[in-house]
């Protein structure tokens, strides 16, 4: 590995191809790697309020929870479609309520893995209808499908599966 130099701290292997890294280079600063973030952006739970600020909850059942999504550019990615991360932080914050449906309030659930499959781009303004349900609760865990289907077609976009971990709430 080279050393870094003085005027950065990214080290570069010196095997690398240097087209390729100032491609690489490129690219990052085009997507505003390593950009200062807005005061305004930097409270608290910020992502999750521009997240959480697009869906519309259509039903909630016992297991099952449908929601509406129009993708925005605050969830796009740099080509236009839904962010990878917004599909994530989406399809947990789904599970979590969906799952809260069937696990009483005297036990705490944490996510203890996350999957999911991104099958179709769905582009800045589309419009997804995101189905929640739980798979299989029972006393230590519950699993919960994620999908994210067009409004128009029917067609999936992304599937998620989450596992959380059921445990009581200690009582100190």
């Amino acid at each position: 590995m080279a050393e870094p130099s003085t005027t950065s701290t990214t080290v570069v292997s010196e095997e690398s191809d240097p087209e390729h890294v100032k491609y690489i280079t490129d690219f990052f600063n085009s997507v505003g790697v390593s950009s200062t973030i807005p005061e305004n952006h930097s409270t608290t739970d910020f992502y999750s309020n521009i997240v959480g600020g697009h869906l519309k909850v259509h039903q909630i059942q016992r297991g099952h929870i449908t929601c509406h999504l129009t993708v925005k550019p605050a969830v796009a990615n740099f080509y236009g479609g839904i962010h990878g991360g917004a599909v994530a932080a989406l399809s947990e914050r789904m599970a979590i309520g969906c799952a809260r449906t069937v696990v009483g309030e005297d036990k705490e659930i944490f996510l203890g893995e996350l999957s999911i499959s991104y099958l179709s781009a769905a582009p800045k303004n589309a419009e997804l209808i995101i189905d929640c349900s739980v798979v299989r609760s029972g006393r230590n865990l519950t699993v919960v499908a994620i999908e994210f289907k067009f409004k128009n077609s029917g067609k999936l976009a992304c599937t998620s599966r989450a596992t959380f971990y059921n445990t009581p709430i200690s009582k100190l």
